[in-house]
């Protein structure tokens, strides 16, 4: 066979495994979006709650830095808080957003302000924080 049918054919062999490559992240892609939870709210004020299962874990965990606050709920022995109520107060004209919690993270967009997030947990512990959105995503945690 000659050296230029060989180049041909190995050219083809990778022009074959680099489609085969863009189809299976195509295909990632699209399930880390289909895990993720429906979004609620609308505008500038909307959140995602979520994480439970490997699936909307990953999804949600990936989005975070897309987003201006990310909350993480847990036990104090590291393990994951879920049925949390959420209120995020705003200062200065900035919005307020009550929610709760169904899984242990929770994406909320907001406008860039100063707010004071209030967690309680359904057996009544409750946990404050201030927090500054804006440049950037920010994390709040909260461990009960």
């Amino acid at each position: 066979m000659s050296s230029s049918v060989s180049a041909f054919i190995a050219s083809k062999n990778l022009r074959h495994a680099l489609l085969a490559f863009a189809c299976a992240a195509g295909v990632f892609a699209v399930q880390a979006q289909s895990a993720m939870p429906q979004w609620k709210g609308e505008g500038a004020v909307r959140y995602v709650c979520g994480g439970i299962g490997s699936d909307e874990s990953t999804a949600i965990r990936a989005a975070m830095k897309d987003h201006p606050l990310a909350l993480l709920f847990a036990r104090a022995d590291g393990a994951y808080l879920a049925d949390v109520q959420v209120d995020i107060k705003g200062a200065d004209g900035a919005p307020s957003l009550a929610l709760r919690a169904n899984g242990p993270v929770c994406l909320v967009d907001l406008p860039a302000g100063r707010y004071t997030i209030d967690a309680t947990t359904t057996g009544g512990n409750a946990k404050s924080q201030a927090v500054t959105v804006g440049g950037g995503s920010k994390t709040a945690s909260f461990r009960f």
